[in-house]
């Protein structure tokens, strides 16, 4: 049995000292020192010697358990020193070389376009109101002076949930329940930013979701001026001081006498191009005077007491400022044109 084992313990040093790889090691490391490995099967017949011969084939079986182990631990250690040499290799950093600029992100064009709308209208002296998207048909609606028979209740337009339940499809409803919160209560200046829901198509200029930002103001002796006023201030601050606007009559349930206002073309300015379709006037928004039935159902008294409103589109605003032609632009989240407000 002697003779055995140091004949096992040449073989398995023998083809230890080859090895190169740790699979292969790993594998000669099982066959030799393994349960059921070359040096357990040999020990296995111990129990046909006598007292006096055990212990010296124990010793001997521990010598060649030990140098078999020695040995794939030198190579376990040469393979692990050899291992991370190539990975400091790889690696290694050149020094020399100029630091990696650190990519910043920005803020959304449309987040950008809504904080300085309300930068603009705060200074003026307004506050924000904000309101559920998940509206009632009476705040949508009535409260607006849309009765049940109106064109702009057609469900192809709007998105029910419920036969009273449905998805705004425009931030006046803010209004109306400012409104009624304020029980009565004069002066009213506020702006209703929020998404909006509607059924248009989905291209160039439409989407099923946009932003509106609408304004509305009640007092004593709020006149179409103030109104024309107002919407000049907002226009120059948003566009440059050059910039003119027009009221072209128009119609709104919920505003009268109503006009949708133009301002004149911020690519040319005013004298007539492709964008504008040389006009010189581009479309940016709708107002009028509160009409009295909305200031009625909303609580104040239509003899003594008046108002104005408008609202516009944040993504119109937005192309305009920009010049982006296509509205699915900001929301296709292609990083290409995002990072172009990083520096605006």
């Amino acid at each position: 049995m002697k003779d055995k084992l140091l004949a096992l313990k040449e073989e398995a040093l023998g083809q230890l000292q080859g090895v190169t790889d740790p699979g292969t090691l790993n594998d000669l490391r099982v066959k030799y020192l393994g349960k059921k490995g070359a040096l357990t099967e040999i020990l296995r017949g111990m129990g046909a010697l006598s007292a006096e011969e055990r212990p010296v084939i124990g010793q001997v079986g521990n010598e060649v358990r030990g140098a078999i182990e020695e040995l794939i631990t030198g190579k376990q250690e040469e393979f692990q020193r050899r291992e991370t040499e190539e990975r400091l290799r790889a690696e290694k950093v050149d020094v020399t070389l100029p630091g990696r600029p650190m990519t910043q992100g920005a803020v959304h064009p449309l987040s950008r376009v809504i904080q300085d709308i309300e930068d603009i209208f705060i200074g003026m002296g307004y506050q924000v109101a904000e309101g559920p998207e998940v509206e009632t048909d009476y705040f949508n609606f009535e409260a607006l002076n849309l009765p049940k028979n109106h064109p702009a209740r057609d469900m192809q337009d709007s998105f029910y949930l419920t036969e009273d339940l449905l998805m705004r499809t425009q931030t006046s409803p803010v209004q109306a329940r400012t409104m009624l919160a304020k029980k009565g209560e004069t002066p009213v200046r506020i702006i209703c930013p929020g998404r909006v829901f509607r059924r248009d198509d989905d291209d160039a200029t439409h989407s099923f979701q946009f932003h509106q930002i609408e304004g509305l103001v009640i007092g004593e002796g709020i006149r179409m001026s103030d109104l024309k006023g107002t919407l000049l201030q907002f226009v120059q601050e948003m566009f440059g001081e050059h910039t003119q606007i027009r009221l072209r009559p128009s119609f709104f349930p919920f505003t009268e006498p109503s006009a949708e206002v133009d301002v004149s073309c911020v690519k040319c300015g005013g004298s007539g191009c492709r964008v504008c379709k040389h006009t010189g006037w581009l479309e940016i928004l709708g107002c009028g005077m509160v009409h009295p039935k909305v200031l009625e159902m909303g609580g104040y008294d239509s003899q003594t007491l008046s108002g104005f409103a408008f609202g516009m589109g944040v993504e119109r605003i937005a192309m305009l400022k920009y010049g982006v032609d296509d509205i699915r632009h900001f929301y296709n989240n292609d990083l290409t044109f995002l990072k172009q407000f990083a520096r605006i």
